[in-house]
């Protein structure tokens, strides 16, 4: 995490000016789209000197929920009566998309729809940031992840071969965007043009974005009809030094009884990762399975996979 003088330090040291047109690291970052994609190098540059800085951005990033609150702090947000009864006009409004999407993709219609409540609240919190904003900010100023450098590169490929207007999209501060909240470089690979209009449209179109969802978790390999987790006890007080150690799976049932964990019942033997959940009675364990796995390929977060799996369940019916 970036600390509070750190980011202070940054803005002393960083670009003097609010725009990227002057920005030490715009030759590297124009060469590169030159020679890599033969990108326009006006276009680059004209764009990025109407980009502005966002300190609030540097922040906002050093503080995610994910990482400062505990899992039933986290659950307050998420897991309302509100987002619930949204939830299920979402699903009862878009019914015959989500028929043919779960039809196509194998993917329950109640886990897409969590995932845009959970990242969108249903379109209603697509995010105020300019994308361009976001990622110039992160991309040149974060200098702990170059994963917004990359981020700021798959923008400017995916404006040009969308016909975007790179000044007018708006997401989130890490750059996310849409009703399912896509980085650019899963808005390359993902999504999809559901009505066959020529555009890929996860602002306005609905069933774009909910066909996008649904092929995100299919090319990750979902598990249609097998469980996400299970809740588990522990035999041994020194197998919760292991729990949130990894999101990647670690062993079958006999590897974790080994390690000290009680086997679910009621779910065959299968690869698990062990967590542990801070809850207002105390710790809760879980073994999360490949389809939890596969939740983290959206948002590498336990605490946002059980808001997702449980925002899911309280959708059905």
């Amino acid at each position: 995490m970036i600390s509070a003088s750190a980011i202070a330090l940054l803005s002393s040291l960083s670009v003097s000016a609010q725009t990227y047109d002057k920005h030490p690291k715009l030759d590297d970052f124009v060469n590169e789209m030159v020679k890599e994609h033969q990108y326009d190098e006006t276009f680059i540059r004209q764009t990025l000197a109407k980009a502005e800085r966002k300190d609030s951005i540097l922040e906002a990033i050093s503080r995610p929920a994910e990482k400062t609150k505990p899992w039933h702090e986290y659950r307050d947000i998420f897991l309302t009566p509100k987002r619930i009864k949204a939830g299920k006009a979402f699903l009862k409004e878009h019914k015959a998309t989500f028929d043919a999407v779960e039809a196509k993709y194998g993917i329950p219609r109640e886990l897409i729809a969590a995932i845009i409540g959970v990242e969108t609240f249903y379109g209603r919190n697509m995010g105020s940031y300019r994308v361009i904003d976001a990622l110039a900010t992160l991309g040149f100023d974060y200098p702990q992840r170059s994963l917004f450098y990359r981020e700021l590169k798959n923008y400017f490929l995916m404006v040009r071969d969308n016909q975007l207007d790179p000044l007018s999209i708006k997401g989130s501060y890490a750059g996310a965007m849409g009703l399912g909240q896509f980085i650019p470089s899963s808005y390359i690979s993902y999504a999809v043009d559901y009505d066959g209009d020529g555009h890929k449209d996860l602002w306005n179109n609905v069933d774009d974005a909910i066909a996008s969802v649904a092929y995100y978790f299919k090319r990750y390999g979902w598990q249609p009809n097998e469980p996400v987790s299970a809740t588990v006890t522990l035999y041994n007080a020194e197998a919760d030094e292991l729990a949130n150690k990894t999101l990647s799976l670690g062993g079958d049932f006999s590897h974790w009884k080994e390690k000290g964990v009680n086997p679910p019942k009621n779910v065959t033997n299968r690869e698990a990762a062990l967590y542990r959940y801070k809850t207002e009675s105390g710790d809760e364990y879980w073994l999360g399975f490949k389809n939890f796995y596969v939740i983290t390929r959206y948002n590498r977060s336990r605490l946002y996979v059980r808001a997702v799996f449980e925002l899911s369940e309280a959708l059905k019916g």
